[in-house]
């Protein structure tokens, strides 16, 4: 268990201005996609996200009739 904890082990004020950058850029990543994948996911948006399904496909077609 020592060794576990001397691998984890963070010391926080030796941290740069980058490393919490990094840091806060990361966790914000982590966040967004959780947020993203309950949304993409949750069945009441289904209807919502089926009904874009072809969006790229009928733009395409719209574009090559003008």
């Amino acid at each position: 268990m020592t060794k576990l904890r001397e691998y984890f082990y963070t010391d926080w004020s030796a941290m740069t201005g980058a490393d919490w950058f990094g840091l806060l850029l990361t966790v914000g990543v982590f966040i967004v996609m959780v947020v993203a994948y309950y949304w993409v996911l949750n069945p009441k948006n289904k209807e919502s996200l089926e009904s874009h399904r072809n969006m790229v496909l009928d733009e395409d077609k719209r574009n090559a009739e003008k």
